[in-house]
C-alpha cells in the first residue's frame, strides 16, 4: 500500500487555536477591490511625525510600544482573504520599531520609501514606528540630540485620531519603565464592529434619499485636462497667518457658523467656478468626521478605522447672499452627525448613484478634512516634562481621505495660524495645478472676512476673476457593483455595510 503523506504544515504540530473572526468593514473592502491591493495600499497610508527632545532609552522605547501592541486589539489585527474576507485579532504581534541615524538617509526620502512600502494587511501590527536622529540638532543647550518619531499606518485599520491615542498610551508605558499598566483594552475594535452590526439602516437611508438631489452634482474643483507624467501623491501648502486665521474665525462666529463651514464654503465655490455654472447648481465633496460621536461607551478613546468621509451636497445660487450658503453647510453637517457611521458607498447605492461610474453619478471626488484629534491629557505631558522629555507634533503626510484624487487638509498651528494643504494624485493633477488650486482657496479664505451681509456668492467669486482654472484628468472608471445584502437597507448577512470612506461598493 502506498504510504500516505500528511501535509508538512501539519506534521507534529498541534492545530492552531481558532480565533473569532470579524466581518470586514468598508475601508478594508475598498483596499481589496483589486489584485494585490492588500499588499500595496501605499495610496492609503498616512504618516504622523513628532519631535522628541531630551533623553531617549531605545530599549525602553521599543518595550513600551510592544506593551501597547499587547493591549490594543487593533494592533494585532490582520485580514484573512478569500471570497468572504474576515478580520482576525491575533493573540500576539510584534511591534515594528526602526532607528535611523541622521546621516544614513535623507529624511524626505526615508518618509517616501516608508510610504511606498505600504502594508501587507494579512499580517498583524498595522503600525510602523521609526526613530530618526536629526544631524547637528540638540535639545536646548543640553547634550541630548533631537529625534523625530514617525508613525506610519494604513487607513484600513487606523486613523489619525487613533494614532494620537496610541501615542498617549505609549507615553504612559514609557514613563512606567516600558510596561503599560492594566490588561487588554475593552471596549475595543470587536465591540465597535458589533455596534455597527446592530444599527438600523432605515432612518439613515431615508435621510440620505432626502438629502441628495436627483440632478447631476459637480464634484471636481478643476476643469478637465490630460493625464500628467507624474506619479505618487503631492502636497501643496498655503498658510493663513495668525491674524488672517483669527479674522476668518471671528467672521464665521459672527454668522453663527463654525470655522469648518467657512472652509467648506471656499471649496464649494471652487467647485461651482470650475464647472462654469451661471445658474443654480449642486456641488458635492467629502467632509471627514471622527466617527466617534456614536452611542458606544468610550468611543472617543477607542483606536480603530472610525474616521469617515461623507458626501456633502449643497446647492449654490449665485444671486443669493453668501450667508445662506454658510447656513446650508452648517445645517447639513449637523443633520449628518447622526449618521456619521454610514459609508459613502452605501449612500451612493441608496440614492441610485454610481461611485466611480458614469460622469455625474458620484457625489464626491474631493474632500475637505479639518484636523480632529483627541485632547491630550495634561498629566502625561507634565510627567514627560518632569523626565526631561519634550514631545511635540510636527507634520502629517500621505494620501487624502478615502484615496480621493484631491483633498484639502486643514490644521491649526500652535501660533494660531491655519495651514491648508492640497493633497493630490499626481497622475491626475500636476504639481502646478495643485499650486493654482491652493492659491485660489487661500484667496477666498482671506477675502471672506471682508464681505458684507449682502454679498452674494457671485460677488465673492469675483475675487478670482481672470485667474486660470486648474486642470484634472479623468479617473479610470471601475465597473459598477452593488453592495452585498438586500437593497431595502437591512444589514447584509455577510457583515455590516458601514465604516469609513469607500469609493465604491465592496465585491
Amino acid at each position: 500500500m502506498a504510504r500516505q503523506h500528511r501535509p508538512h504544515a501539519l506534521r507534529g504540530r498541534p492545530a492552531a487555536p481558532r480565533r473569532p473572526a470579524l466581518p470586514v468593514i468598508w475601508p478594508q473592502h475598498d483596499l481589496l477591490r483589486g489584485p494585490g491591493e492588500h499588499r500595496r495600499a501605499a495610496g492609503h497610508v498616512e504618516q504622523l511625525t513628532w519631535r522628541w527632545s531630551g533623553p531617549l532609552d531605545t530599549e525602553r522605547f521599543t518595550a513600551a510600544w510592544q506593551s501597547v501592541v499587547d493591549r490594543e486589539s487593533v494592533l494585532r489585527a490582520a485580514l484573512v482573504l478569500g471570497p468572504k474576507p474576515r478580520l482576525i485579532v491575533h493573540d500576539r504581534a510584534r511591534a515594528e520599531v526602526a532607528h535611523h541615524r541622521a546621516d544614513t538617509a535623507g529624511f524626505e526620502r526615508l518618509l517616501e520609501r516608508d510610504r511606498r512600502r505600504g502594508f501587507d494587511l494579512r499580517r498583524p501590527s498595522p503600525l510602523r514606528v521609526t526613530l530618526v536622529d536629526l544631524a547637528g540638532e540638540r535639545a536646548g543647550c543640553g547634550p541630548q540630540p533631537v529625534t523625530r518619531v514617525v508613525l506610519t499606518f494604513p487607513h484600513a485599520l487606523l486613523d489619525a485620531w487613533s494614532v494620537h491615542l496610541l501615542l498617549e498610551e505609549f507615553c504612559r508605558a514609557y514613563l512606567a519603565g516600558g510596561t503599560l499598566p492594566g490588561g487588554e483594552r475593552r471596549p475595543d475594535l470587536r465591540d465597535w464592529v458589533g455596534w455597527l452590526q446592530r444599527q438600523d439602516l432605515a432612518p439613515a437611508r431615508d435621510f440620505w434619499i432626502r438629502a441628495v438631489p436627483g440632478d447631476p452634482v459637480t464634484v471636481v474643483p478643476a476643469r478637465p485636462g490630460p493625464r500628467t507624467r507624474q506619479r505618487g501623491h503631492g502636497r501643496v501648502e498655503v498658510r493663513l497667518s495668525p491674524a488672517e486665521a483669527a479674522r476668518l474665525h471671528r467672521w464665521a462666529a459672527l454668522r453663527s457658523v463654525p470655522e469648518s463651514s467657512a472652509l467648506q464654503t471656499a471649496w464649494a465655490l471652487l467647485l461651482y467656478r470650475a464647472a462654469g455654472h451661471q445658474e443654480t447648481a449642486a456641488v458635492g465633496f467629502g467632509v471627514t468626521v471622527s466617527g466617534r460621536g456614536i452611542a458606544l461607551d468610550c468611543a472617543e478613546r477607542l483606536p480603530g478605522p472610525m474616521r469617515n468621509c461623507l458626501p456633502m451636497v449643497v446647492r449654490l445660487d449665485p444671486r443669493q447672499p453668501l450667508g445662506l450658503l454658510l447656513e446650508a453647510l452648517r445645517d447639513r453637517a449637523l443633520d449628518m452627525a447622526a449618521y456619521e457611521w454610514v459609508s459613502t458607498a452605501l449612500v451612493h447605492h441608496w440614492t441610485g448613484r454610481t461611485a466611480g461610474g458614469a460622469a455625474g453619478g458620484e457625489l464626491m471626488q474631493s474632500a475637505v478634512s479639518v484636523e480632529s484629534t483627541p485632547r491630550p491629557r495634561t498629566d502625561t505631558r507634565t510627567e514627560l516634562a518632569g523626565a526631561g522629555v519634550g514631545l511635540e507634533p510636527e507634520r502629517a503626510a500621505g494620501a487624502g481621505p478615502g484615496g480621493l484624487p484631491l483633498a484639502l487638509l486643514v490644521h491649526r498651528g500652535a501660533d494660531g495660524s491655519l495651514t491648508c494643504t492640497v493633497v493630490h494624485d499626481r497622475s491626475l493633477v500636476s504639481d502646478g495645478d495643485a499650486h493654482l488650486l491652493a492659491d485660489h482657496c487661500a484667496r477666498l479664505l482671506r477675502h471672506l472676512p471682508h464681505t458684507g451681509e449682502l454679498a452674494t456668492t457671485a460677488d465673492v467669486l469675483d475675487v478670482l476673476a481672470g485667474q486660470e482654472l486648474p486642470r484634472i484628468a479623468p479617473r479610470r472608471r471601475r465597473p459598477a457593483r452593488t453592495p452585498a445584502g438586500p437593497p431595502a437597507g437591512d444589514p447584509p448577512a455577510d457583515g455590516p455595510v458601514t465604516g469609513g470612506p469607500a469609493t465604491g461598493p465592496p465585491p
